[in-house]
């Protein structure tokens, strides 16, 4: 780190009264973004290498190698460890839902498989990680529809989201478990995700927490709906995370790709949302338990091609030099310290 960073007071000290904060990794970034990542941060979650596809791409066969990795770093660094994630309708190799001819298996095949993988992952990693996203993303995002489809639902209907969360608790009785989505403060979405999350509850499954990814931009969501989203979740008694937190320069349906830095105002436009939403996230940090940034800083993020290839963004509190940038400033200066 050159004398800038080094003399930048650690996020995870500013914050250690409110709430852990994190970091997405992976195998290049644990190694780049080493001294950045150990200075500011007290948790890491795996970008991709726990998901079902990185460690488990045939029936017989488990692939650990870069969740090892990982997991070490954490070890490593004195780092609280998220586990991301056990059921999700992407990065899901496709032998889970078929037979050997092809055909979508049963109810009870899916379900004898899925407990299977649950229990290897999760108690591969039970003295390392305290909380996972066990299901992701199941929510529909228009219409009246709760779930999406998925072969999820064609196979097992909405059963196999309480089978999961059963699964993982009997596999790691310490783990706090969480329901994650994105959209999360949309109103829409919102009161979707609060009825499935309610229903599970309400039959006793065990669940702990909602995961708000937070994938949000300069223009969306207003702080109104994101303070509506928490206030709606926390009313359930369950700890919050922000799991994915960035913020874009771009809306999401800019489908510019001209610039090459970021262009007038738009990263005082970040410090001033950053600010505010830190502001609010100190106000419920009594249900609030981490806030996890979807990577570290703007020489890594997905957002450099989704939606648009090959476009880069900035949605970090650290520049591609991982250097503190206005809205770091802006973020340590709510802290007082």
């Amino acid at each position: 780190m050159n004398s800038l960073e080094q003399t930048a007071a650690a996020l995870k000290d500013l914050f250690a009264d409110d709430f852990r904060i994190g970091a997405a990794v992976n195998p290049c970034t644990i190694r780049t973004q080493e001294k950045l990542l150990a200075h500011h941060f007290n948790s890491i979650t795996a970008e991709n290498e726990m998901k079902f596809a990185s460690v488990h791409p045939r029936e017989d066969l488990y692939t650990f190698e870069e969740a090892d990795q990982i997991a070490d770093f954490a070890r490593k660094h004195g780092m609280a460890l998220r586990g991301h994630t056990l059921v999700w309708h992407n990065q899901t190799t496709d032998w889970l839902f078929r037979d050997r001819q092809g055909r979508p298996v049963s109810k009870a095949v899916l379900f004898e498989r899925i407990r299977s993988h649950i229990q290897t992952v999760v108690g591969r990693y039970k003295d390392d990680i305290y909380a996972w996203d066990v299901v992701n993303e199941v929510i529909a995002d228009e219409g009246e529809q709760l779930l999406r489809s998925s072969l999820w639902t064609d196979i097992a209907g909405d059963e196999f989201i309480a089978k999961a969360f059963e699964y993982a608790h009997e596999s790691d009785p310490n783990a706090l478990l969480f329901y994650n989505d994105y959209n999360e403060s949309h109103p829409h979405k919102r009161d979707k995700i609060y009825t499935l999350v309610k229903s599970l509850l309400d039959r006793g499954v065990p669940i702990h927490g909602i995961g708000l990814q937070a994938h949000w931009n300069l223009y969306d969501p207003s702080l109104d709906d994101i303070r509506a989203a928490i206030e709606k979740y926390a009313s359930l008694g369950l700890q919050l995370q922000l799991t994915e937190l960035d913020m874009s320069v771009f809306r999401f349906d800019d489908k510019r790709a001209d610039l090459t830095e970021p262009a007038p105002g738009m990263l005082e436009r970040q410090a001033e949302l950053y600010e505010a939403v830190f502001k609010l996230l100190k106000e419920y940090r009594d249900c609030i338990g981490s806030v996890t940034f979807w990577g570290a800083a703007d020489d890594y993020t997905w957002l450099s091609d989704f939606p648009v290839q090959g476009r880069k963004n900035w949605p970090f509190l650290f520049d591609e030099g991982h250097r503190p940038k206005p809205a770091y400033y802006r973020v340590a200066a709510l802290t007082g310290k």
